[in-house]
């Protein structure tokens, strides 16, 4: 019903393009809503903006010189194909040094948060002796790597944790925006 009422919404406008910035909408709008006559085109925001990485490499004035790891989300890897966009993008970023964790692209390793398990993580902890997050914030520490970048919002908050609980804060968990916009004011 939600599906069909958000159809419905969309609908009632004129656009070209739906960008999203979570790799779970993006499964959604482009693989559950067309079975419900969605069909318009819906992209992540690191495919839109690797499209017009020519036009924002100017805009990346300032060097982060960091170590940085990036995580592949299950939905928009895996499920939805896209490992090169998010790394271009990376790569575009003055001063980064951009290393890979052991499992990435088609073999990348699951946060534990899709599929609502982000909600379940004080259930499975009574019934695992460590979180697939955890997991995954000692692989990207032992890279060597200071930042461990993502492309979910769903991701920030669930590494964060998993990078404090395992020993690891000196890895700063950041969106992928988030080390675009440093280098473009500087910070």
């Amino acid at each position: 019903m939600m599906t069909e009422q958000n159809i419905e919404t969309f609908n009632k406008y004129e656009w070209d393009e739906m960008v999203v910035t979570g790799p779970h909408e993006l499964n959604a709008f482009k693989n559950v809503y067309p079975k419900y006559g969605f069909e318009r085109p819906v992209v992540h925001y690191s495919t839109f903006l690797a499209r017009y990485l020519d036009q924002l490499k100017p805009l990346l004035k300032n060097s982060v010189e960091k170590k940085i790891t990036y995580h592949d989300p299950c939905y928009l890897g895996r499920h939805n194909g896209e490992y090169e966009a998010p790394r271009k993008l990376l790569e575009a970023i003055p001063g980064v040094e951009l290393v890979e964790m052991q499992r990435n692209r088609e073999n990348g390793y699951c946060c534990g948060g899709g599929g609502g398990g982000m909600w379940m993580d004080s259930f499975t902890a009574k019934h695992t002796t460590m979180r697939l997050s955890e997991k995954r914030a000692m692989e990207a520490a032992s890279t060597g790597a200071n930042v461990l970048a993502v492309a979910c919002p769903f991701e920030v908050s669930r590494f964060a944790d998993a990078v404090k609980s395992t020993g690891n804060e000196h890895v700063d968990v950041l969106d992928i925006l988030e080390l675009l916009d440093r280098s473009m004011r500087g910070e």
